[in-house]
């Protein structure tokens, strides 16, 4: 369901630290936001698939998006989750105009929905604005290359170390953390199956990693740091 482009505190501080959002001044701001509605969606609603005409680019206030591609026999593959304050389908203001990716909901969320033919024309007359949609672009090709790197360097338990040493909260020798989606989540979120997940996490138990629901404690910071 769409509603206009209003939204609660919370929602519009989310907003405006997004990428392309965070360098605007007022003005420019508030003219980004007039292209723009607000979409409320149930959890595994689809917003898109590989191939539809593009007509929006999108940020998440709250919740949870996944971007995947399917293959000919449908199977599915993730290629990003998107957390609140994520942009995504942004590069199809200035590239083709179909969507590379399908995009689903995980949860119930909220997105800001940016027209992108409204956009086109609002770039000719702010420049600024352009600049600081490819500063968000620039900084998901970054992101892209990290991830591809990790695939490509570091086991599963590397990888779920890293994502623990980066999210937590440390308090001196130990650190705690509560997961803020659930488990299956995590697992898209680094490129491995559940199943994997799991292993991952048991290799961890043995260098001091408690696991109970969504809460996480570690023993020892630094043990979790040599791995």
């Amino acid at each position: 369901m769409n509603r206009t482009l209003t939204f609660n505190g919370h929602e519009a501080a989310v907003l405006a630290k997004a990428a392309f959002m965070a360098w605007l001044d007022h003005n420019e701001a508030q003219a980004l936001r007039a292209c723009g509605t607000v979409l409320l969606c149930d959890p595994h609603d689809v917003l898109f698939e590989e191939g539809d005409q593009a007509t929006y680019f999108y940020c998440v206030l709250s919740g949870y998006v996944r971007l995947y591609r399917r293959n000919g026999d449908g199977r599915q593959a993730d290629i990003r989750i998107c957390e609140p304050g994520d942009g995504f389908a942004e590069c199809l203001i200035h590239a083709d105009e179909t969507y590379r990716t399908g995009a689903q909901a995980m949860d119930h969320a909220v997105l800001a929905c940016f027209h992108i033919p409204k956009v086109r024309l609002l770039l000719e007359e702010r420049p600024r604005i352009g600049k600081a949609i490819m500063r968000s672009l620039s900084l998901h090709l970054i992101s892209t290359m990290e991830c591809l790197a990790s695939d490509r360097m570091q086991t599963a338990p590397q990888r779920v170390a890293h994502y623990l040493l980066t999210h937590c909260v440390e308090n001196g020798a130990t650190a705690s953390l509560r997961l803020p989606f659930p488990k299956n989540l995590l697992a898209r979120k680094l490129g491995l199956a559940p199943e994997a997940l799991s292993r991952a996490f048991s290799t961890l138990k043995t260098r001091g990693v408690t696991v109970r629901g969504r809460v996480i404690a570690i023993s020892d910071i630094k043990v979790l740091r040599q791995i």
